[in-house]
């Protein structure tokens, strides 16, 4: 089932264009990566899905009902404002405190509810924010660059922590990233971006493709090889390798 479709979407502001005729789809359960230098237009991209704007040209269709659940890059508090995890996950929302600390355990974090942000790292601050995420019950986790600032181990595991989400949950996951090392085989399919799509379809395909070596580099033929993702349900790929044939 498709939760999402963009179809020959486009954004201009001013006399720039940021996207140009991007078209793409994901389904319930998928893993999908957008990968592409900076400034091509990645988060943007994300922030369009979300509704926080809105294209130029094109069309966006959502699943109704669609639930997303987002990690932001970072989380712009005041680091001397004394806020624990409890208070932060309940912000939007009450949450019964059951539900809470089921959340941080799904996130990998249990038993922090009465920590003080200002005192978590950076890799459990991240968790934290995939919690709160978490209690929307989401059918679809947007990431983006949720792995900034954290060291090549803490990337992994939090991946990982990612994959476990995904197959308790069900939902899809669509990931902004630049952590090629890793996230490449921690998909089941990669989206390469430079203001338009250049290629998509699997690590493999993705990482051997000219257009994709042209903006990462012939070095990149090693991304596949730190953590290698593995599950037992098919992706039908096949719409998305004829669109890129044609």
């Amino acid at each position: 089932m498709t939760i999402f479709t963009f179809d020959s979407v486009g954004l201009t502001i001013g006399d720039s264009a940021i996207l140009r005729s991007v078209s793409f789809g994901m389904a319930a359960g998928e893993i999908v990566t957008i990968v592409g230098p900076n400034g091509s237009g990645k988060s943007t991209l994300l922030r369009l899905l979300i509704g926080s704007i809105a294209p130029s040209g094109g069309r966006i269709t959502r699943q109704a009902g669609l639930r997303i659940g987002y990690v932001p890059q970072k989380l712009a508090l005041d680091p001397t404002l004394p806020m624990t995890v409890d208070r932060l996950l309940s912000l939007r929302r009450r949450v019964r405190r059951a539900r809470m600390a089921q959340a941080l355990e799904e996130a990998g974090v249990p038993g922090l509810e009465q920590r003080q942000i200002s005192a978590l790292s950076g890799g459990q601050l991240q968790r934290v924010l995939l919690a709160r995420a978490l209690l929307g019950e989401p059918d679809l986790l947007v990431l983006d660059e949720a792995t900034q600032g954290l060291d090549q181990p803490g990337v992994a595991a939090f991946y990982r922590q990612i994959e476990r989400v995904r197959q308790e949950h069900g939902c899809g996951v669509l990931m902004v990233s630049h952590d090629l090392h890793v996230v490449m085989s921690a998909s089941d399919r990669v989206i390469c971006l430079n203001g338009h799509i250049c290629c998509q379809g699997t690590p493999q395909h993705v990482v051997s493709a000219p257009e994709y070596r042209a903006l990462f580099g012939e070095g990149t033929g090693g991304a596949l090889a730190l953590y290698s993702h593995h599950h037992d349900h098919p992706h039908d790929h096949k719409d998305d390798q004829k669109e890129h044939a044609q």
